[in-house]
C-alpha cells in the first residue's frame, strides 16, 4: 500500500488534541498531590497515594509514547518527501502502534482512576 504525505499530516490535529488532553490529566493529578494535607492521614490516604502513584506513571508513559508517535508521523512524512516511500511506510505504521500504546495507556489509567473515586467513596463511608 503506498501512502502519500497527507496521511501521516491527518494525525496531527488528533496527536496533538491528545497530548493535551493527558498534559491536562496530569495537571490535575499535580494539583490533588499538592493539596494533600499531613493532618488527614489515615489508612485511605495511603491508598489514594497509591493510586496517585500509578496514575502518574501511566501518564508519563501516555504522554511519552504520544511524542514519539508525532515524532515518527513527522519522521514518515520526511521519508515520503524525500521518495523513500517503503521507509515511510513502515515509520508510519510504528507511529501508528505508539498511538494505540497511548491509547490503551489511557484506558489504563481511566481504569485506575475510577478506583481512586472507589476508595475516596469507601473513605468517606467508613466516616
Amino acid at each position: 500500500m503506498t501512502i502519500d504525505i497527507a496521511t501521516p499530516a491527518m494525525l496531527f490535529p488528533a496527536i496533538s488534541l491528545l497530548l493535551l488532553a493527558y498534559t491536562n490529566r496530569f495537571l490535575t493529578l499535580a494539583s490533588i498531590i499538592r493539596n494533600f494535607s499531613k493532618e488527614k492521614w489515615d489508612e485511605n490516604t495511603e491508598a489514594q497515594i497509591q493510586n496517585l502513584r500509578q496514575r502518574i506513571q501511566f501518564i508519563k508513559r501516555m504522554q511519552i509514547a504520544g511524542v514519539v508517535s508525532f515524532f515518527l508521523c513527522v519522521l514518515s512524512m520526511l521519508a515520503i518527501y524525500l521518495t523513500y516511500q517503503i521507509v515511510g511506510n513502515w515509520i508510519f505504521a510504528a507511529s501508528l502502534i505508539c498511538l494505540l500504546y497511548s491509547l490503551w495507556m489511557s484506558v489504563r489509567e481511566i481504569l485506575i482512576s475510577v478506583e481512586a473515586l472507589d476508595v475516596h467513596l469507601n473513605g468517606i463511608k467508613t466516616k
